[in-house]
């Protein structure tokens, strides 16, 4: 454990700052006395505006080192704001996180990634659509990132797995907080393929309301491109679109998203993002397109093509709540 990270898991610990207030203080802090030395006249004058609390920084930092000592005892890791090994597009965004909590592997810089979001409750074609699309960029070596809930983000995911290629969720809660807990099996898939199971809550965090839309922010921080599959009026998927445009990334949306055939699923949210001038993504090919990549086999297949094909029909029954 380096003290600069150690330093900045400190300060990602400290209540009632913005993600961007703690990227202030990290970089006004060199060593861990400066932080109990200085006075909070001091650090509201860093951060321009007046603190509704002080800190007792022992109590921060005990509490920063057991949270270390968990995550070495549990196979879990962090990375700050400040080490190399940070991701460099989310290290970009407004307001990154001062630390990330991961298991697995963290992505590899050198490879952009591809976001992918939506409803919960999605059409069967859209769902099927999120699949084939994911797998499809998953043969090319593109991993997607997505966040682990039901619908959506699960067919992309299992999507993307099938391809063999690694595959990373980003989380509202710890990282051993996996939810939904139906979800845990599918979790344990992207570890086994070399991805990574993400979060800037410590563990033992659960879900709450609000931390959902904050991690939305990661998904998108973390892709070159954003494709939101289908979603309705009202929708988390479009906190992640916000998030996308803000951050200066491609929004896509999917073909189902907008002229699906069946009725009965509320489509307005991506309907409207088409109506504001999102591009339409029909296939993998698309995104191929976008990137200006060429369409050729790279050598990523799946060994067995009827394996892939089950796993699609599994993956529809899952949310289709149907035997197969």
């Amino acid at each position: 454990m380096d003290n600069r990270g150690f330093l900045d898991l400190i300060i990602s610990l400290l209540p009632g700052l913005l993600p961007k207030e703690k990227i202030v203080m990290i970089n006004s802090f060199v060593h861990e006395e400066e932080l109990y030395l200085e006075t909070t006249a001091y650090i509201e004058e860093i951060l321009n505006r007046k603190l509704d609390r002080c800190w007792d920084m022992l109590e921060y930092r005990n509490k920063a080192d057991k949270i270390d000592t968990i995550c070495r005892m549990r196979s879990m890791k962090w990375v700050s704001w400040s080490s190399k090994k940070y991701p460099p597009l989310l290290r970009e965004i407004y307001d990154p996180p001062a630390v990330i909590y991961y298991r697995g592997e963290l992505p590899d810089p050198e490879k952009s990634m591809l976001g992918m979001v939506g409803t919960r409750k999605p059409s069967p074609e859209a769902g099927t659509q999120a699949y084939n699309i994911a797998y499809g960029v998953g043969c090319k070596g593109i991993s997607v990132v997505s966040g682990l809930a039901l619908g959506i983000d699960s067919m992309s995911h299992r999507g993307n797995l099938a391809s063999g290629v690694p595959g990373y969720a980003v989380l509202g809660s710890g990282i051993d907080e996996v939810y939904p807990a139906s979800n845990r099996q599918l979790a344990k898939q992207i570890l086994d393929f070399g991805g990574a199971i993400l979060s800037e809550y410590p563990p033992g965090v659960p879900p709450s309301k609000w931390s959902f839309p904050a991690r939305n922010r990661i998904i998108s921080g973390l892709s070159r491109s954003v494709i939101i599959v289908e979603a309705p009026e009202k929708s988390g998927a479009l906190i992640t679109a916000n998030f996308a445009l803000d951050q200066g990334k491609d929004l896509w949306t999917a073909s189902t998203g907008i002229n699906g055939r069946n009725m009965l699923y509320d489509r307005r949210g991506t309907m409207k993002l088409a109506e504001d001038g999102a591009e339409i993504i029909f296939s993998e090919k698309d995104v191929f397109n976008k990137w200006n990549l060429s369409i050729e086999d790279t050598g990523y297949e799946v060994s067995a093509e009827k394996d892939a094909r089950k796993d699609i029909v599994s993956s529809m029954a899952d949310f289709l709540k149907i035997e197969v």
